[in-house]
């Protein structure tokens, strides 16, 4: 990103008043914000102007944020938020699932909105910025400057969260990682252990011969888990 340039969200969602509120948070903290009002808007912001974070709501008339972030996943490497009126456990995991960074309920203020995109964008920017630039494990290649994760010679589409949580494993083979740890280092502490099991099991059906019998990441009982790949 330039550094000239403001980081630009693009805010998603049907309810105008919610969009004018937190493009004026947003503002306010001298971030550019785009608005889209539905999924077709959204994917036409994208096409045309440099978004470095979308905030997408889940419940839309047509295609869903839930669907549109599927979609977005497929052409974009960007944080994505999901702002909800839904709070269960359900809705979190198949939100973060789809490839979500983070989910937030609307009952959540407009400052805590805005500092949770800051906490993902630091995260995102401070894994572009990385001291190591490529990592080599077997089959497995991360390119932390190209933000390019590959397996037998295939590029993985991992999204952002996945690749930062990937590169940390990779930095740190057979470290045990405690829930708790990776809880906080990529969601501020906000959430549970389902949110970080979601994310490892999304991990693991990218880059294991078996996920159910994982060999790369493997779970350390009670505790977190650890990367078991060799360098080479």
């Amino acid at each position: 990103m330039s550094l000239n340039r403001k980081r630009t969200v693009l805010i998603v969602d049907d309810d105008k008043e919610i969009v004018e509120l937190m493009r004026d948070y947003l503002e306010d903290e001298q971030f550019g914000t785009a608005s889209a009002f539905s999924a077709a808007e959204a994917l036409e912001a994208l096409s045309r102007q440099p978004i470095d974070c979308i905030l997408l709501d889940v419940m839309m008339p047509g295609q869903s944020g839930l669907e549109l972030c599927r979609h977005i996943r497929k052409t974009h490497d960007l944080p994505v938020l999901f702002l909800s009126a839904r709070g269960e456990d359900m809705d979190k995991i198949r939100g973060l699932s789809l490839g979500g960074d983070d989910y937030i309920v609307k009952s959540a203020t407009p400052e805590e909105v805005v500092a949770r995109i800051k906490a993902v964008l630091r995260r995102y920017e401070k894994s572009e910025k990385g001291t190591k630039s490529e990592w080599r494990f077997g089959r497995l290649v991360l390119d932390a400057k190209a933000h390019e994760a590959v397996l037998d010679g295939r590029p993985l589409p991992l999204t952002p969260k996945e690749f930062h949580i990937l590169c940390l494993f990779a930095e740190h083979p057979r470290q045990v990682f405690t829930y708790d740890q990776l809880l906080q280092r990529f969601w501020d502490g906000i959430g549970d252990k389902h949110t970080v099991t979601v994310h490892i099991g999304r991990i693991r059906e990218k880059i294991e011969e078996d996920p159910r019998k994982p060999k790369i990441i493997t779970n350390v009982w009670g505790v977190g888990y650890r990367f078991e790949g060799v360098r080479g």
